[in-house]
């Protein structure tokens, strides 16, 4: 027989800690003799599991001890890791060196260029990481790329089939490209050499023993050198977790199953169970479940040997779990198993760091967070640094969140954006810009950001400039007091937008000038520390790479090709944490045990995250060629739960909702509760959350009313106040007696305001240069959208509406002027002293009417005021300039006031342009005044608002008429969320 020799096959369960329990057997089998332990081999997945198993040996053993050699086989780099074990130096037949991931990735890219598969070099990149993981994948499962060219594609979509197509040319350059470069792939080199080690211990294996502990790997280069470690006098095979226990119609139900012998088929595997790559690891390695053995060695960190039994029960295939019915209590129990569920993720990880505080509490116990929710991980490490406490994410954070990575991210899209405000500004206060000259620098990029605060300036450097040049305009006093600090900064931006400017280029010049730039932004502190270091060892490779690649990128591509390759560097943290407390990656938490483990983040498309898609292979093409399916990562998943459910005290978390909508629990969670008919809930915990936030005696603000006295009042008013004075007290409080203005959005869009700015300077021109010829007013407002200043957005969204607008102006204007109606004035300032105080105003137009009396007219770029509002005592803007002008405050100005019209520049029908007007000669129309009574009615509205906040002693209340009032620029100021509806 192939395989007669004995096998020396074990497993050691969830409910014990794999690390130590394995420490302890090895040091009571080989520990007797001083170099028994040092003459043997311990083969690892990780290096994280190298150092579990080092720090189990040290509680283990308690005094000083050689160590195996411990040599991780799942790592990457495996020609680096274990050295002369499995790549000698005197091999007759040495295995060619693996070619660099990064370089790989650039000639993949190259060759989707050139086949035509995709045009933008950056998206090659992201694209070619996917094609690399799809041929690992052939690779580690030892599929031939010819079955690819074997498969009816005929019932695929055409997208499916034109991937396809692609993947196989890629396949078949790429062999060309290895030999050109004397590589293999890492995935082959890893099997070639595991293969020879293989084939060296089957002759003659090593003097001491081999303990392959921890590898659920099923590849099949792994799966054989498993079995040769199992047929070996002194080797051992330990698994994590096989489930002996479980019937043997649940062991088959799992799969894979054998083709039926007369379709041919197989029938489907449920790769989501925890167990299924365990037992395609024992199928490959020729071995049967019976041989396995339980590894008699325990330590003081082991649960209940029950938690074992309720954990196969609550993992099994969904045919099964009507049997949970007949499980005694001791089979369903899960002791020192709770649950908290919270409302939000916020709520989630300040109840996890309360626990792992807790657990700090009692001497010598440890505690763990295992999650896959990176967000997670970050708030609980950030609420125990509020109480000093340091702990290390070990499953790092990607160098696209760390701040040599954003710095990078903001420069490169700054400068693909043509140094667009929003970025150029979020560059400017990164915190890694001039920290040597921190303060002055903000206060600068402050003045900038006022200088730049509207509707974007022209694009580039220039039209930074220009725009700051500018010497007109309400906020020109900004633009000036920016520009001699931007004059300054300006050269250290000149390498990058002259390198940026030209297209597509060779990928070298355009990171070497980002490079350079982010130097002389940030100093050599940049490169510093273990993120900048990652940073430029990135920077580095890519140059070093490029020109492997596509022969020419367009610079708008790097942040996106930058955010891919950083997002996959994982930089983690130099250890120097709390030594009890540890937050932990899935990956990481493999063979971890502690006291204490909290598993968060227990919500379905977190734990178990959702299936990656292949853009490459269609899930038919990837199940005929025998690869992993997509979902084979939930049983994974599956796997590192239980394993992590199998320690002696447990809290697992939730939160109802994230930030967005409401959450599905994980399916574990569920499989859980059903199980133990309800888990126990850690009411002490809810409590104590409860107790952090409660702020006591506490009451909320109620709605502000502030009451200065009369005199410190302003005595100075305008006429577009007096609305906001009456409907909203607070808010013309806020901005006139706390000169608090709302400041605009930088990158705004032009709104209505600022749009009929726009319109009114093109018709203040157009009366003092042009003297209100209709015939010009088209011809000058065309030259103002000509301008260089204008918003390019205006100009392509807004011209074509306000030339339709302008143009009934003039049409207007002319039938008016026909009638006998002139125009006395546009754009004038004036004011009288009125109920105590100044009011002062500037009109749009006023006109000399046929009758000689005078016609007001307000230009409104938007929707004119409602006659219900005017009717209510509110918009009567055009009231109060009447008054101003029936009382000589206007300059030139007389008359009595007899019509008052809104002339919009809004659609109206089939045409933009229309006039209305609030008043009607006898009154008599729905919600119109009676003209001859505007003025009066405006004035007597006015002199009650004097008389109550200007003049007198009348609260400024927040919100008094809300319905009048929907600007909400001092909601925040006010407080308004805290009173509304309980005031």
């Amino acid at each position: 027989m192939a395989h007669a020799r004995k096998t020396h096959l074990y497993t050691i369960p969830p409910h014990r800690a794999f690390s130590d329990a394995l420490a302890a057997g090895l040091i009571r089998r080989f520990g007797d003799d001083p170099m028994g332990l040092a003459r043997g081999l311990v083969l690892l997945p990780n290096n994280r599991a190298k150092r579990a198993i080092s720090d189990a040996f040290v509680r283990a053993s308690g005094k000083g001890l050689l160590l195996p050699r411990l040599v991780a086989i799942g790592d990457p780099e495996l020609d680096e890791a274990v050295g002369a074990v499995f790549d000698p130096a005197d091999d007759s037949d040495p295995v060619p060196p693996a070619v660099p991931s990064l370089q790989r990735r650039m000639v993949l890219a190259r060759l989707l260029v050139a086949a035509g598969g995709v045009s933008d070099a950056g998206e090659a990149i992201r694209l070619a990481g996917d094609l690399g993981r799809t041929l690992d994948q052939l690779l580690v499962e030892e599929v031939s790329p010819q079955r690819i060219r074997d498969i009816d594609v005929g019932d695929l979509t055409e997208h499916w089939q034109r991937s396809l197509r692609l993947f196989d040319l890629i396949l078949t350059r790429w062999p060309d490209e290895l030999a050109r470069l004397g590589r293999v792939d890492l995935a082959e080199r890893r099997a070639r050499l595991l293969g020879k080690v293989a084939d060296r211990w089957r002759a003659t294996p090593p003097p001491g023993f081999v303990c392959a502990a921890g590898i659920t790997t099923s590849a099949p280069a792994i799966a054989r050198l498993l079995r040769v470690v199992s047929e070996m006098p002194q080797g051992m095979v330990v698994l994590p977790g096989l489930a002996t226990g479980i019937s043997d119609r649940e062991w088959d139900i799992i799969g894979p199953h054998a083709p039926d012998p007369v379709t041919g088929r197989r029938k489907r595997a449920i790769e989501t169970h925890p167990q299924y790559h365990l037992k395609l690891l024992l199928d490959r390695m020729g071995v049967q479940r019976g041989e396995f053995r339980r590894w008699l060695a325990a330590s003081e960190y082991d649960a209940p040997s029950q938690r074992s039994r309720a954990i196969a029960s609550a993992m099994a295939p969904p045919e099964l779990t009507h049997g949970w019915n007949d499980l005694s209590d001791a089979e369903r129990h899960l002791p020192r198993v709770m649950a908290i569920e919270l409302a939000t993720p916020a709520a989630e990880a300040q109840a996890i760091a309360l626990k792992l505080r807790e657990a700090l509490e009692t001497p010598e116990r440890t505690a763990a967070l295992v999650t896959p929710d990176r967000a997670l991980a970050r708030r609980v490490a950030g609420h125990l640094a509020r109480w000093k406490i340091d702990v290390d994410d070990t499953a790092g954070r990607p160098l696209s969140m760390l701040p040599p990575g954003t710095l990078l991210l903001e420069l490169s899209e700054a400068a693909a954006q043509d140094f667009a405000p929003l970025s150029l500004l979020a560059l400017l206060k990164h915190p890694l810009v001039r920290p040597e000259a921190r303060l002055p620098w903000l206060e600068g990029a402050r003045r900038l950001d006022l200088a730049l605060r509207g509707p974007r300036p022209a694009s580039g450097l220039a039209g930074i400039d220009r725009h700051l040049a500018q010497q007109h305009g309400h906020d020109a006093h900004l633009r000036k007091a920016a520009r001699p600090w931007w004059q300054e900064v300006r050269p250290a931006f000149e390498p990058i937008a002259a390198a940026w400017a030209g297209g597509d280029q060779p990928l070298p010049g355009l990171l070497d000038a980002l490079r350079e730039t982010a130097t002389a932004l940030c100093g050599d502190d940049l490169w510093s520390r273990a993120d900048g270091r990652a940073a430029a060892d990135l920077l580095d490779e890519l140059e070093a790479r490029a020109g492997e690649g596509p022969s020419l990128v367009d610079p708008a591509s790097i942040p996106a090709m930058l955010r891919t390759l950083m997002d996959e560097v994982a930089v983690r943290p130099p250890q120097g944490g709390h030594p009890r407390l540890a937050i932990l990656g899935l990956l990481e938490a493999r063979l971890q045990t502690a006291d204490l483990m909290i598993l968060g983040g227990l919500n379905e498309g977190v734990w178990p995250g959702l299936p990656a898609p292949d853009p490459w292979l269609a899930p038919r093409i990837r199940a005929e060629l025998d690869l992993p399916g997509l979902e084979r990562r939930i049983g994974l998943a599956a796997h590192d739960f239980a394993g992590a459910l199998g320690a002696q005290q447990v809290l697992l978390t939730r939160a109802r909702r994230d930030a967005s909508a409401p959450t599905i629990a994980s399916r574990f969670w569920l499989r859980l509760q059903a199980l133990s008919g309800g888990l126990a809930r850690d009411a002490e915990l809810a409590g104590w959350l409860a107790a952090i936030d409660d702020p006591g005696e506490y009451q909320p603000q109620g709605r502000p009313g502030p009451a200065p006295p009369a005199e410190a009042r302003p005595k100075v008013i305008s006429v577009t106040e007096v609305d906001r004075l009456k409907a909203d007290p607070y808010a013309f409080y806020a901005r006139r007696m706390l000169a608090l203005s709302p400041l605009d959005p930088v990158d705004a869009d032009p709104s209505a305001a600022w749009r009929g700015t726009a319109a009114h300077e093109v018709l203040e021109k157009w009366f003092a240069e042009d003297g209100c010829d209709p015939a010009r007013l088209h011809e000058r407002a065309r030259a103002m959208f000509a301008g260089e200043g204008t918003h390019p957005l205006m100009r392509a969204l807004w011209q074509p509406r306000l030339m339709e607008a302008i143009d009934w102006i003039a049409k207007e204007l002319t039938r008016q002027m026909a009638e006998g109606r002139t125009v006395l004035g546009v754009e004038q300032k004036g004011s009288i002293q009125f109920a105590g105080v100044r009011l002062t105003g500037k009109y749009d137009r006023i006109d000399r009417m046929p009758d000689g009396t005078l016609g007001i007219v307000d230009y409104k770029s938007g929707k004119p005021p409602s006659a219900a509002a005017v009717q209510a005592g509110y918009s009567l803007q055009l009231g109060l300039i009447g008054l101003i002008a029936e009382r000589g405050g206007f300059a030139g100005i007389s008359g009595i006031a007899s019509c008052f019209e809104y002339w919009s520049l809004a659609k109206n029908k089939d045409q933009f342009g229309f006039i209305t007007t609030p008043v009607d000669p006898e009154g008599k129309k729905r919600n119109r005044i009676r003209t001859a009574d505007f003025v009066t009615i405006a004035a007597d509205n006015f002199f009650d608002v004097a008389a109550d906040w200007l003049t007198g002693d009348r609260p400024f209340t927040a919100k008094l008429h809300p319905e009048y009032a929907p600007y909400a620029e001092y909601d925040q100021l006010m407080r308004r969320d805290e009173w509304v509806g309980r005031d």
